[in-house]
């Protein structure tokens, strides 16, 4: 009888030590990610598949990197970042992240409306206005943490990916070929379409976030000075490795097989690209036929409701540890203006990107190229700060997390590189 009892007790601590990793891997299969990997799969079929298996430990590497530097030093990653660079260079930094977040916010909304527009025919203008609004409403008023429990349940949805490629039946001797002997891209599209993947995955507004998520963590258990949130136990390292490497791994295999999914029902019939949101529901026929697009339209808005708080969030926490601006999203708004005014400003310039007449799933894919770009600058950054046993209270981080981080880097320069040349 104490066998059972204790299995609960473990399980029930397993999830109870979930928190900021699992909520960033969820905001990280954001609508622009579905975008890029269901064009992927279309684009390129099978031959991508290989990257879900790169980019887990190489985004949980990041990701810890940067909840280490939050927990450790008590600030978000530009009170950090500050500490090594000057005030104009992560001025500069924080301006290139909320132009990247705008944008995507806007893709973000407008993929989120088309879905609904698909299944509802109200025109997707009314829909890019209501969405974004209950978005701004819900981030400032309510705690994002009570938002993010509920909307990760929509994002479970996104494993009806994961059904559809067992229900299509796939070669699975070629599937596990694609899987494991990665195959260099060929020409342009190929190569733009790796930086869009490492950038979709490996997204600057998620370094920002995670950092800024622990330092929420710790003030919610009382450390409200920043003297007391520097340094931390190994227990809590540790707990918080296993909540990165969570999130990232249910992140990326939902990836996975959005590719799969895409490539054995859009790119073999012959649909290589995608211009349009119906496109990509369409890969869920096989499952859910006429509710296809019911499924696809519920887990592209939840999350989306689940991602845009986060793109927001990530540069008004830039601009505030930048500038010495009052932050938090527990913080009142009246005690914050400048905080939420980011958070405003840029949801406003996305809904007003929409009425551009912008094509989402395409804009949604080249949101991911900008942050592909942008996103090796950042981390020598990060990989700086990380290595300083100074700023990290004499707890840097390990050689072995340096050189994941590192070669992260390379990688990521490497695919921008390609895409150019070739």
């Amino acid at each position: 009888m104490e066998t059972p009892k204790k299995k609960g007790s473990l399980l029930h601590q397993f999830f109870s030590n979930l928190g900021p990793g699992l909520t960033t891997g969820a905001a990280d299969d954001d609508p622009s990610g579905i975008a890029t990997y269901s064009t992927a799969g279309a684009l390129l079929g099978t031959g991508q598949l290989w990257t879900a298996l790169l980019t887990w430990p190489l985004m949980a590497s990041v990701q810890f990197m940067c909840a280490r530097i939050g927990m450790v030093t008590g600030m978000g990653l530009s009170g950090a970042l500050h500490k090594k660079f000057p005030r104009w260079l992560i001025g500069i930094a924080a301006v290139a992240l909320l132009s990247a977040n705008t944008i995507n916010i806007g893709a973000d909304l407008s993929g989120m409306a088309d879905a609904a527009e698909m299944l509802t025919g109200l025109n997707s203008h009314y829909y890019v206005f209501l969405f974004g609004i209950a978005i701004t409403v819900a981030t400032i008023w309510i705690r994002y943490f009570h938002l993010a429990k509920i909307l990760k349940w929509l994002a479970l949805v996104l494993f009806a990916y994961v059904i559809t490629a067992f229900v299509v039946g796939p070669d699975w001797g070629k599937v596990a070929h694609d899987t494991f002997i990665p195959s260099l891209p060929q020409g342009h599209e190929a190569w733009a379409m790796l930086v869009a993947i490492l950038g979709t995955t490996i997204s600057p507004y998620l370094f920002y976030w995670q950092a800024s998520m622990e330092v929420e963590e710790e003030k919610a258990i009382g450390r409200r000075m920043l003297a007391w949130r520097r340094g931390a136990t190994r227990r809590e390292i540790n707990v918080r490795k296993m909540d990165v490497g969570t999130g990232t791994f249910f992140s990326n295999l939902v990836m996975y097989f959005i590719i799969l999914t895409t490539a054995l029902t859009l790119h073999a019939h012959g649909n290589t690209h995608i211009d349009t949101t119906k496109q990509a529901a369409e890969a869920l026929l096989p499952l859910a036929g006429k509710f296809a697009y019911l499924l696809f339209t519920i887990g592209i808005i939840g999350v989306g409701f689940l991602a845009i708080p986060t793109l927001s969030g990530s540069a008004a926490y830039a601009f505030a540890e930048t500038f010495g601006w009052r932050q938090g999203i527990d913080s009142r708004f009246t005690a914050a203006r400048a905080f939420y005014g980011v958070v405003i400003l840029s949801t406003l310039i996305g809904i007003g990107l929409d009425f551009a007449k912008v094509n989402p799933i395409k804009a949604l894919y080249w949101t991911a190229i900008l942050n592909g770009l942008l996103a090796p600058f950042l981390l020598i950054g990060i990989l700086l700060v990380a290595s300083d046993c100074n700023i990290m209270q004499n707890q840097p981080s390990s050689r072995l997390g340096l050189a994941a981080v590192g070669l992260t880097t390379l990688l990521m320069f490497a695919a921008a590189i390609g895409m150019f040349v070739f």
